[in-house]
């Protein structure tokens, strides 16, 4: 009888250990999987967090751009003022010893190569999408274009890419009227090109405007051409208007710009004067005059 007490109060305790056992490991093992459902749901709150913070960095640097380059890109407009800063000192420089437009060549470029994030630029350093052509003896990439596996030029570095496009502009007849505009004429530059045929895309000029308007890329042509271009600019304009008053005026054959040479007596000859007659219509009181002075003649 004893032995059988013994026996149950052994057996009780064993269940019992036994029991608090599982107990403890259940407990364990739910708050396991409770702490581990909140650690993901955790993590998911923070790298939803992460990337609508991203989202919203980007956002809040301007409107993403859809760009033509050889691929469609898409960036965002952080991407594009990086490009301009990386590349603005070169396309000045261009500018300096070609005489293109550092806005007119930024804003193809960023245009054309996706802000360097086109496939073309990125496989082959191309910003310009320029073709081989036949003159092209350098390194060649082939790309889906107008037609399957196009040929295009591959360069070891984006300042090869630069110094192409000038030269490319510079060296084609076509594109010679280009080079009598203003150097900070962006807006007939942009419809030059389209009318010399560097593109057949019907908007390609008003991208190239927005783009410059946009980014401010024209204060690069100010910086290149120097404070005082704008006056320079001005008294272009003002002498071209007094030479065309000049020219309006002469053609009615009432009055004669002085010329080298000219004295009033051999003016006074060719118009059927006296030197008195002369003097008298234009008030001189002396017979001095000046290369460029306008006399009346009738």
């Amino acid at each position: 009888m004893i032995k059988k007490i013994l026996v149950l109060v052994v057996l009780g305790i064993f269940v019992s250990c036994g029991s608090h056992k599982s107990r403890i490991q259940t407990t364990k093992n739910s708050t396991a999987k409770h702490k581990t459902k909140k650690d993901k749901k955790s993590r998911s709150k923070s790298s939803t967090a992460d990337t609508r913070t991203a989202s919203n960095n980007n956002s809040s640097s301007g409107k993403t751009e859809t760009l033509e380059s050889s691929s469609k890109t898409v960036v965002y407009a952080d991407v594009v003022k990086n490009y301009i800063a990386q590349f603005a000192p070169t396309a000045m420089d261009n500018m300096r010893r070609h005489g293109i437009p550092a806005s007119i060549t930024l804003a193809q470029g960023i245009l054309e190569s996706g802000a360097g994030r086109g496939t073309l630029c990125v496989n082959a350093n191309n910003h310009f999408g320029i073709k081989c052509h036949s003159d092209w003896d350098g390194d060649k990439v082939y790309h889906d274009d107008d037609a399957k596996g196009e040929c295009f030029r591959k360069y070891d570095d984006p300042a090869g890419s630069y110094e192409d496009h000038s030269l490319f502009l510079t060296t084609r007849g076509r594109y010679a009227s280009l080079f009598k505009l203003d150097e900070d004429d962006y807006k007939g530059w942009a419809h030059g090109l389209k009318a010399a045929g560097y593109a057949t895309d019907p908007k390609y000029p008003a991208k190239l405007i927005d783009l410059i308007e946009r980014y401010d890329l024209n204060s690069y042509d100010e910086e290149v051409l120097g404070k005082s271009h704008k006056t320079r600019k001005r008294d272009r304009e003002e002498e071209k208007q007094k030479e065309e008053a000049v020219a309006n005026v002469s053609s009615s054959g009432k009055t004669y710009q002085v010329m080298q040479g000219d004295t009033l007596y051999s003016i006074s000859k060719k118009h059927n004067l006296t030197v008195d007659e002369l003097m008298k219509l234009n008030n001189l009181s002396s017979n001095a005059i000046s290369i460029g002075q306008i006399l009346k003649v009738k």
